[in-house]
């Protein structure tokens, strides 16, 4: 959700900002700007609305020359995606220049002062403000009236700034990620880590309250009481061509055929001779119940995890949108573990439910894909995913990792209870890779079954038991890239409503793999033929008679109950992949969504 680029350093400083501003673009934007300060010619702006090739291609740049400045793709929150709107946004004299990523809560008010007092504020955003506040405190240093400025700012932000009499670049962050590379060459700083390792594997992640200045000297940082401070140097382990097409077409249909090697990395050490290996600082023998707190697709994966926990280790478990449990005044205390869920780990509400469990004495557990990321450190313990950089929007290679890691944690906490744990399970776990490889020999097949289906308007899909969360989470991901309608629904309910639509031109997916509920699925389906709905089935080789009556099945592997979700989502990860690029869409870049929703 909005990216931010900076650099400062020997280099031109142009060609370093638009590839970083490439490389956000998978967090979703509608318009893009850059600054940079001109030797001996001030700040130089250039925005609009619109994708980062078009201002790349453009003449705006021609005859610049720069070695400090910073760029900013912005996702709409305050006013229409425009030029006027768009980052960065400049003072009244032309001194100041700011990106925001983030929040104004208390704008209105401060607009209003400020226009009291004489200032001239153009756009609709709530950013604008800043870069006025922050010239209203300008005496000549440029950190303090930061400083001053953002103490009546109530809010979050990740906040860069500049000023034509200045050669460094002012950050700050609250409640928004800022990473800061240091290169051989140069600073880069980020929203996020991909656009840095083209450049040096070698950052320091900023802390709320932290603020730091940037120049082509180098980097200083200092904490929220203004007092300097040394921070710890850490190393991505991930290189270049984990961001890199390598011949696919889009990032999602790379991430999806990632999945054999993403499950390998989430497994790869943490079952060693028949026991589960994490490291957990929480007594489960004293928990009496967990609570899995997640939003969008990790929400789904939460659903699966209940299943698997609650079934392994007979300890009650709730999912909660992390959205709703930070408003409810939760009943919650230290006999309690708190699992959050988060890609990116930096997913705004999702951390702020973190902070009300940790403040009401929950033990809390992240599962986290992004190493050093505001969740990741916040966490009591926590288990990285190393699923590597996900940048398609829909999340899919993330969604599989996440499920592996609940029932690796599952079966954990069984052993720490005391109990021996499920051989035929830790045995399914490591056949996952090449079962997941397997399931991706149905692309084919998937992509006919697109061609037929791309036009409809509605799509139903079903599923029961630990199955259901994969039909909401088809359902979605249709929903994400496709822009068709989509419901996923546990099969027994359909006649409690849903029924009512099924008519010859609703497709109706049901996850129909052999397990025991197999018989109970074959009715619902039989329902939905009577009612000439067209039926999509996800089979195996057991599934005959769910393949008999279907109008089209889909085989993959037959897999262990707990770990079938895994493999029954990638067909519905390719049918919605192939529907949205048989249609034209933009796959990895769909409107109005954004990668890390770093705002509520």
């Amino acid at each position: 959700m909005c990216g931010i680029i900076c650099y400062a350093g020997s280099r031109d400083a142009i060609p370093i900002i638009l590839e970083g501003l490439q490389k956000l673009e998978y967090r979703g934007y509608d318009s893009v700007g850059v600054c940079v300060k001109q030797k001996d010619k001030g700040l130089y702006v250039a925005k609009q609305k619109g994708r980062v090739a078009q201002i790349s291609s453009s003449e705006k740049f021609e005859n610049i020359d720069s070695n400090i400045g910073m760029g900013h793709t912005r996702w709409a929150t305050h006013g229409e995606p425009n030029d006027i709107n768009a980052h960065p946004h400049m003072d009244c004299t032309g001194s100041i220049s700011i990106v925001h990523n983030g929040i104004i809560e208390n704008y209105a008010s401060i607009k209003k002062l400020l226009i009291d007092e004489g200032h001239n504020i153009s756009s609709a955003t709530d950013s604008e403000i800043l870069a006025h506040l922050i010239e209203k405190f300008y005496t000549g240093d440029l950190k303090e009236s930061v400083k001053k400025a953002l103490k009546i700012v109530d809010g979050t932000y990740g906040l860069a700034v500049m000023h034509k009499d200045h050669d460094e670049i002012i950050i700050a962050r609250k409640g928004s990620p800022i990473v800061i590379g240091l290169s051989e060459h140069g600073v880069i700083v980020a929203s996020d880590a991909t656009p840095i390792v083209a450049h040096t594997k070698r950052v320091i992640y900023l802390n709320d309250g932290e603020l730091a200045a940037i120049s082509r000297k180098g980097c200083s940082i200092e904490d929220s009481n203004g007092i300097n401070i040394d921070k710890q140097i850490e190393e991505i382990k991930w290189n270049i061509d984990s961001v890199e097409k390598k011949g696919y077409k889009h990032f999602m249909l790379k991430e999806i055929y990632e999945q054999p090697e993403s499950l390998r990395n989430v497994l790869r050490g943490r079952i060693k001779e028949g026991r589960i290996k994490l490291t957990i600082d929480i007594d489960f023998k004293n928990i009496r119940r967990i609570i899995i707190l997640a939003c969008g697709t990790s929400w789904h994966s939460s659903l699966i995890g209940k299943h698997a926990i609650e079934e392994i280790t007979r300890i009650p478990v709730e999912v909660d949108y992390a959205s709703e449990f930070r408003y409810r005044n939760p009943i919650i205390d230290d006999k309690d573990a708190v699992i959050v869920i988060s890609q990116s780990g930096e997913t705004a509400d999702t951390l702020a439910a973190l902070r009300e469990a940790k403040l009401r004495g929950a033990k809390t557990i992240g599962v986290i894909n992004v190493v050093g990321s505001t969740i990741a450190r916040e966490v009591d313990s926590g288990i990285y995913l190393h699923a590597g950089p996900e940048i398609g929007v829909a999340s899919t290679k993330a969604f599989t990792s996440q499920v592996t890691a609940l029932l690796l944690l599952a079966l954990y906490i069984r052993q720490e209870q005391g109990f021996d744990i499920d051989k035929e399970l830790i045995e399914a776990l490591e056949e996952l890779p090449e079962k997941v490889q397997e399931a991706l020999l149905s692309d084919e097949v998937v992509k006919d079954v697109a061609e037929i289906f791309k036009n409809s308007p509605n799509f139903l899909f079903l599923g029961r038991d630990i199955n259901f969360p994969v039909a909401i989470e088809g359902a979605l991901k249709l929903k994400e890239i496709a822009y068709i309608h989509a419901e996923g629904y546990p099969a027994a309910e359909m006649k409690h409503g849903p029924i009512a639509l099924i008519d010859e031109n609703m497709p109706v997916v049901f996850i129909a793999t052999k397990n025991n509920l197999s018989e109970k699925i074959l009715s619902n389906i039989q329902e939905v033929k009577s009612r000439k709905g067209k039926v999509i089935s996800i089979i195996n080789n057991d599934s005959i008679e769910v393949s008999r009556i279907s109008d089209y099945s889909i085989l993959i592997p037959q897999a262990h109950r707990l770990v079938s979700p895994i493999i029954n989502i990638i067909p519905l990860q390719l049918l919605a992949y192939h529907i949205a690029d048989l249609k034209g869409l933009d796959v990895d870049k769909p409107r109005n969504l954004a990668k890390s929703v770093t705002v509520e």
